[in-house]
């Protein structure tokens, strides 16, 4: 459903203004009101879902053992419901974007049922040290 980068800036209220190629699905997913939701990550990015997708997503997650509880913290505890306004724009909270370093420039990207959020200069330095080094084994079966 969502694949592809995109290079966005938030504006001076922390609003994201979604690629037009994204929202059609978010209002889609959500029941046509662009229902979403975003919680950290603990590789230091964003996610975004739209309701549904979220809703399935929280469910995997609550039932997690009682040593997964610090990621129960990280994912359900920082979950903030937002909805798109008529011009395609969400509002990513000051204590959201702090956690993980977004001041203005972002990437966002497809990643299947949901978009990850990122400081641009944080996932380009990450995305170079990955690079950098072999596919991880996951990867052996793959020919490239």
């Amino acid at each position: 459903m969502f694949q592809g980068p995109s290079s966005l800036s938030l504006d001076a209220k922390g609003r994201l203004s979604m690629p037009t190629r994204y929202r059609p699905a978010l209002e889609s997913e959500a029941g046509g009101k662009g229902a979403l939701t975003i919680t950290r990550h603990p590789h230091g990015c964003l996610m975004v879902f739209p309701r549904p997708e979220w809703e399935t997503f929280r469910a995997r997650i609550a039932v997690l053992p009682a040593d997964a509880h610090w990621w129960k913290r990280i994912f359900l505890g920082n979950a903030m419901d937002v909805d798109m306004d008529a011009s395609g724009r969400v509002l990513v909270a000051p204590e959201l974007r702090e956690a993980v370093g977004i001041t203005k420039d972002t990437m966002l990207l497809g990643m299947g049922n949901h978009l990850e959020l990122w400081d641009k200069a944080t996932y380009q330095a990450k995305e170079a040290k990955a690079l950098e080094g072999p596919p991880p084994e996951a990867f052996k079966d793959i020919s490239f």
